[in-house]
């Protein structure tokens, strides 16, 4: 099951960061995960929100580039090596793991961990198979 995540590209520059983040609280879009990685010219915001299509308009209504693509989110207990387990078994499925990032939910002894995947359904299947719990984009956001 995938779910939408929008990736945003970001001049590497000072106040850009906050002035994008500000643009989506004042339009009470609340961020559930997010992923910042950076070159010196510039750098890739990946966000999992409550809302993806409000999100994409506003930043792009504003000049900001901006991308809306599929990831899979996966629950795992909050323990070490259960992102291990995952991998293993993307790895026996011959699944390249893109990039991944996670985050804990609120009160609980579960971890969320967002994958983008060489091939999506195959990965997908891969987990299923294995009884990996994969959650929606609604599951994801009320957590």
């Amino acid at each position: 099951m995938k779910i939408k995540q929008v990736s945003l590209f970001l001049e590497n520059t000072s106040g850009r960061l906050v002035d994008a983040m500000g643009l989506l609280g004042d339009a009470g879009i609340n961020i559930r995960a997010l992923s910042l990685s950076d070159t010196s010219d510039f750098g890739i915001l990946r966000l999992i929100v409550n809302d993806v299509d409000k999100a994409y308009e506003i930043l792009t209504e504003k000049h900001y580039t901006v991308l809306k693509s599929d990831v899979v989110a996966v629950e795992v207990e909050d323990r070490p090596g259960a992102l291990v387990d995952i991998l293993k078994i993307l790895k026996n499925a011959e699944i390249n793991v893109e990039y991944t990032y996670a985050f804990v939910e609120r009160g609980a002894e579960r971890a969320i961990l967002i994958f983008r995947l060489d091939d999506m359904e195959k990965g997908i299947q891969a987990l299923q198979a294995e009884g990996v719990t994969l959650l929606s984009a609604e599951e994801v956001r009320s957590r």
